[in-house]
């Protein structure tokens, strides 16, 4: 059996509140690129993990990472003894990026298990566990375009998206997400307002310009290559709109169609990480 983990990629990301426990709200419109790790799950004895793909490496040092955590809240909620499963991740994507590698990873893992140990414990039970293990859990467990509200425990369905190409670009330089929340100032923002749908990917460029990445310039006095993968994104030919993903230092552009991303992307410095193709606007 063999899980698809794909990248999340936050659209806009407003900083709207703070809670007495010191999370923050969210308001961000989420949506998934081509790109993505894979999650293979086979019989084992215990609940084992192998690691490969060319991200593999940045993982080998963690002794406990998302994927098993995950495995273990599952057996956790089952009640019961379980078999065990033989686990390999392919990593594709960047640790530490901003594009939710770890989360699509536990959320795969999530999927992969309910189904391979035959749990049917259903989508509510798993969007529990899945919050128990992340603010971005939730919404990679159904990898589909949603709006994300709270810590990330309040979904809802997006806007009716067209269809548009996607850059991915990382300085291969990780940002951890609590520093750059920490690094924040200024007031809180209020929620985005959206229209019901776009026709087509310019106006979708257009409507998102007006809103923004509240964490981009924490993460870029943190980590300022961030805004030299901004300038690259930018001043490729067919960019409609270029921002920071999450808590970095993953960026993102907008193009027209697949086609145009692919091409752009291959311009970019071989020594960045860098994907270029669809962004999967739907079910």
């Amino acid at each position: 059996m063999i899980e698809d983990a794909p990248a999340k990629v936050n659209l806009h990301l407003h900083v709207t509140g703070r809670r007495a426990d010191g999370y923050h709200r969210l308001d961000s419109l989420v949506v998934f690129a081509g790109a993505s790790d894979s999650l293979r799950v086979g019989p084992g004895e215990g609940v084992t993990l192998g690691l490969g793909g060319p991200e593999g490496g940045a993982l080998a040092a963690e002794p406990d990472n998302l994927v098993l955590r995950a495995a273990r809240r599952l057996a956790e909620a089952a009640g019961r003894p379980l078999p065990g499963a033989a686990l390999h991740l392919e990593k594709r994507l960047p640790v530490a990026s901003g594009i939710g590698g770890g989360s699509a990873d536990a959320a795969a893992a999530l999927r992969a298990l309910d189904r391979f140990w035959g749990l049917g414990l259903g989508a509510a039970r798993l969007e529990g566990i899945a919050l128990g293990l992340g603010a971005d859990v939730p919404v990679c467990l159904a990898s589909r375009p949603a709006l994300m509200g709270g810590v990330g425990e309040v979904l809802s369905p997006a806007p009716r998206l067209p269809a548009f190409g996607m850059v991915l670009a990382n300085p291969r330089v990780a940002l951890p997400t609590p520093a750059v929340f920490a690094g924040r100032q200024g007031a809180f923002s209020p929620p985005a307002s959206l229209p019901a749908s776009w026709p087509d990917a310019a106006s979708l460029a257009e409507g998102l310009r007006g809103l923004r990445n509240d964490l981009e310039p924490p993460a870029i006095a943190l980590c300022p290559p961030v805004a030299a993968v901004l300038d690259a994104l930018d001043a490729l030919p067919g960019t409609l709109l270029a921002r920071m993903s999450g808590s970095g230092a993953t960026c993102f552009a907008l193009f027209r169609d697949a086609a145009a991303a692919a091409r752009a992307a291959a311009l970019l410095p071989a020594a960045w990480w860098r994907w270029g193709g669809a962004a999967r606007t739907g079910d």
